[in-house]
C-alpha cells in the first residue's frame, strides 16, 4: 500500500453554485462553497474512496497524467493528494459498538459508582493484550 496518492481533480465553476470537484479516475465527486472548502472536501473524499478500495482489495486505478485531463472552459484541473497513514490510523481508531453481557449485580454496582463502561472495557482489553 502506498503512503501518498495524488490524483487529478476537475474543479467546475458555475454561477451561483458550489464548486463541484470530480475525480475522473475514481468516478467520485464532491463540492464546496469556496475553493479552500472544495479542496478540503476533495482530499477527504479521496481518502475515503481509496481506503474503501484498499479494504475491499480492489484495484486502485493509476491516476491520469495532469496534462491528459480534458476540461471545459469553466473547469480547472488540479492535483489533490492524500496521506494515507493518517487516514488509515483515523479509521483504526474509529469507535464501534459492542454488546456485552454482565451479571445484574455487577451492572448495578458499576452504575452506582458512575463507572464508564467503554473506558473500563478498553482498559481491561489493553491490559489483557499487553498494550500500552
Amino acid at each position: 500500500m502506498k503512503e501518498r496518492y495524488v490524483y487529478p481533480a476537475i474543479f467546475t465553476y458555475e454561477k451561483d453554485q458550489e464548486i463541484a470537484v470530480t475525480f475522473p479516475d475514481l468516478d467520485a465527486a464532491t463540492s464546496g462553497e469556496t475553493e479552500e472548502e472544495a479542496l478540503f472536501s476533495a482530499r477527504e473524499l479521496l481518502g475515503i474512496v481509496l481506503t474503501g478500495l484498499e479494504e475491499d482489495g480492489e484495484n486502485i486505478p493509476s491516476p491520469t497524467p495532469l496534462h491528459d485531463v480534458q476540461c471545459e472552459s469553466n473547469e480547472k484541473v488540479s492535483l489533490v493528494d492524500v496521506y494515507m497513514p493518517s487516514i488509515r490510523q483515523a479509521n483504526m481508531n474509529k469507535a464501534i459498538n459492542r454488546t456485552v453481557t454482565l451479571p445484574a449485580w455487577l451492572n448495578a454496582m458499576a452504575l452506582e459508582h458512575n463507572i464508564n463502561f467503554s473506558q473500563t472495557l478498553q482498559d481491561a482489553l489493553k491490559t489483557t493484550l499487553k498494550i500500552r
